[in-house]
């Protein structure tokens, strides 16, 4: 198997920000309808990734909460879970987060030697450490997710970081991104994507796949690969 299909999903306010600054309570994007949504998309993909500072930052259980979903994987031949997986250049990964402690398998992709060690000897059973070298981490990441895994389609929630790194190396085949009613105004706050030499520059335009609402939220869909420079 090849590199899986790369989704990208999160939640912006309207001035590009995933949550107010550091320390303040986490800020709800998303409504009720979407996170159903969200669900679905969970229940229908090989595995789902984030970073592990937004483990650290939100302490996240990442699961497919459907019964109904969870049991139609099971017809499937699928897992009950999709495979969780996390990132980390440094290995520092608490066994007390609850990502490890619900759902089904765990992989964590350490970056370099020191983050394999440091993972392996923090998390002991819990997840598996699949070891990543610092250079071309991510095509070799997708490499590993589809070769080794079996991963056909991966859902990546984030952070903005990862999100940015993906978007900027041509890595990522769509982005789902919701547009909550929301205004944060800080600028300090945590942004959806930060500076980055994107595929086309600035003038590119991505397709747009779907626009849909789902109450008081938007959601775009687009197709980051597929862009257009006719503006120009």
């Amino acid at each position: 198997m090849s590199r899986p299909y790369v989704l990208l999903s999160a939640a912006v306010s309207i001035d590009g920000y995933l949550d107010t600054r550091p320390g303040e309570e986490r800020l709800i994007l998303s409504n009720a309808e979407d996170f159903d949504r969200v669900d679905s998309v969970r229940a229908s993909v090989d595995a789902i990734l984030v970073g592990a500072g937004t483990l650290r930052a939100d302490n996240p259980r990442l699961l497919v909460n459907s019964e109904q979903r969870r049991a139609g994987r099971i017809a499937d031949g699928l897992p009950e879970y999709p495979l969780k997986v996390t990132i980390t250049g440094t290995g520092d990964l608490s066994p007390d987060w609850k990502f490890w402690h619900h759902g089904g398998e765990k992989l964590v992709l350490a970056v370099g030697n020191e983050a394999s060690e440091k993972a392996r000897a923090n998390l002991g059973d819990l997840a598996t450490i699949q070891g990543i070298p610092t250079d071309a981490t991510w095509q070799t990441a997708l490499d590993v997710l589809g070769q080794v895994y079996g991963i056909g389609r991966l859902m990546v929630e984030g952070g903005g970081t990862i999100h940015t790194q993906l978007l900027e190396l041509a890595l990522a085949d769509e982005l789902q991104l919701v547009i909550a009613p929301l205004l944060v105004g800080q600028s300090d706050a945590v942004r959806m994507f930060g500076p980055a030499n994107y595929l086309g520059g600035p003038s590119a335009r991505l397709q747009l796949l779907e626009t849909r609402q789902i109450g008081d939220v938007v959601l775009l869909r687009y197709a980051p690969k597929d862009i257009s420079t006719e503006n120009r």
